[in-house]
């Protein structure tokens, strides 16, 4: 293996956006070279991760095994510029891919010890609180820091790289792509503080599958139903179900938690509302988000509902596709989407007859088609074609969730109304927020005998209220 030293020396270099010197020997990589930066970059970032904890903490090692596709979309890229054998070589001397990616990798250690060691100082100093704690200080730092990077990565690869300049071009802006979308992705954490030595982040640790959790899990949907209420003969009876199958981001189980508690207040359902969720914090407590529970859940309402009678909520929130499907996570778990065929062939195989459904989703409008019918009322977020809003990590409610059900079936039972007068505050809400793919355009659909049980539900609560 060649003299390590002047490989870190000169990754040391482009990382201060200086041009790298590609000295005799430099030219040309071996693979235990390449291993040693790539382990060294790695250990770093173990070491690092550790020093963010204070106090005694737990090394979760599946978390090695994320995180690395900047790492090969970058050896791609060196593959890329690199010189072909037979191509005529320039003036200066011209690294091949081996050469490149060992100065890339050495650049990017270099940064991440001048970055990864500032932010621990400003953490002890309490000028950030915390690495998890990410208000306007951690972003400016880290924003200073990726775009440090994308510009010091795209000179070295410029400069470097044997290609024409549209293909050199084209590559640094994958490059810096990469580097931009990797910050919106949440990585693995490494360390985590050990038990009760940090509450908020034990909460924030990867779903831990023992057998003590998974026999707490398997009885969780059979309590839910049958602890459900039997149906009152000659009363309008409805039934809830909330679904929300989306685990990262804590709005969908806020949401599942709301719409539930507004349909029991609003709707005479309590006890009546059953909630399907994946999230770590209730894997013990509530029936996991999944098809084939969704399948047993309905199983179970039916039996406790007169199916002639009463009426079947049901609320599903998560991310959604233009495709129809409903996204599912649940790490790590693999969890099978929904899709609106899925859920009619659920509800029809039950027996549930008047059903009133609310999809919380982007592309959401494409699930009126598949379950609309003369019993059913289909309200979505948005058309097929848009997206809706509010289903980022830094959101409480989405806001067809808020518009629709916290503010205005507090002050209606028609579903109908609220869904309307939803649409116009949505939209005000949308601008204000600065969406830029249009108005997410809510859908909603009745079919006349649905409609028809809705308005005789309203005139019951409405009687039982006075």
């Amino acid at each position: 293996m060649s003299e390590i030293g002047p490989w870190w020396r000169e990754g040391g270099r482009s990382a201060l956006l200086l041009r790298p010197r590609w000295f005799a020997g430099m030219t040309t990589s071996s693979p235990p070279l390449v291993l040693v930066v790539v382990l060294a970059g790695t250990l770093w970032q173990v070491l690092l991760h550790r020093l963010y904890i204070d106090g005694p903490a737990n090394f979760y090692w599946p978390a090695l095994s994320a995180g690395w596709f900047p790492t090969a979309v970058a050896a791609w890229v060196c593959w890329v510029l690199a010189p072909r054998a037979d191509a005529p070589l320039p003036s200066h001397r011209a690294p091949t891919a081996s050469a490149l990616f060992t100065v890339n990798a050495t650049q990017t250690l270099a940064l991440s010890l001048a970055v990864g060691l500032g932010y621990l100082l400003l953490m002890r100093l309490g000028v950030l609180r915390s690495a998890d704690a990410f208000g306007w200080g951690a972003w400016f730092v880290w924003g200073a820091a990726v775009l440090w990077f994308i510009v010091a990565q795209g000179l070295l690869f410029w400069r470097a790289g044997h290609a024409t300049v549209p293909v050199r071009g084209a590559c640094v802006a994958l490059l810096s792509i990469v580097a931009i979308g990797s910050v919106w992705v949440q990585p693995l954490r490494l360390w985590y503080p050990a038990a009760g030595d940090d509450a908020e982040a034990s909460a924030d640790r990867p779903l831990e599958l023992t057998p003590a959790l998974l026999e707490a899990q398997m009885a969780t949907l059979p309590q839910a139903l049958e602890s459900l209420p039997a149906q009152r003969s000659g009363v309008i009876d409805v039934y809830a179900l909330t679904f929300a199958p989306y685990a990262s981001e804590d709005v969908f189980l806020r949401e599942s938690r709301m719409v539930s508690g507004v349909i029991e207040e609003r709707f005479d359902a309590r006890g009546r509302a059953l909630q399907l969720v994946n999230h770590k914090s209730t894997a013990d407590t509530l029936p996991w988000a999944t098809p084939a529970n969704l399948e047993r859940a309905l199983r179970g309402i039916a039996s406790r509902m007169d199916r002639d009678e009463d009426i079947l909520f049901i609320h599903l929130t998560s991310h959604g596709a233009r495709s129809g499907q409903l996204s599912a996570e649940f790490w790590p778990l693999s969890i099978e989407t929904l899709t609106p065929q899925a859920l009619k062939a659920a509800l029809d195989g039950a027996g549930i007859r008047h059903r009133v459904i609310s999809v919380s989703a982007c592309y959401a409008g494409s699930w009126i088609a598949p379950l609309a019918d003369d019993d059913t009322l289909v309200m979505t977020a948005a058309d097929a074609e848009h997206t809706s809003y509010g289903c980022g990590r830094g959101s409480e409610l989405t806001y067809f969730g808020r518009a629709v059900f916290d503010e205005a079936l507090r002050v209606t039972r028609s579903f109908e109304s609220a869904h309307a007068g939803a649409r116009v505050v949505i939209e005000q809400r949308e601008k204000s927020a600065g969406k830029t793919d249009g108005f997410s355009n809510p859908q909603i659909h009745a079919g006349s005998a649905i409609r028809e049980r809705l308005h005789k539900l309203e005139q019951q609560l409405e009687a039982a209220a006075r």
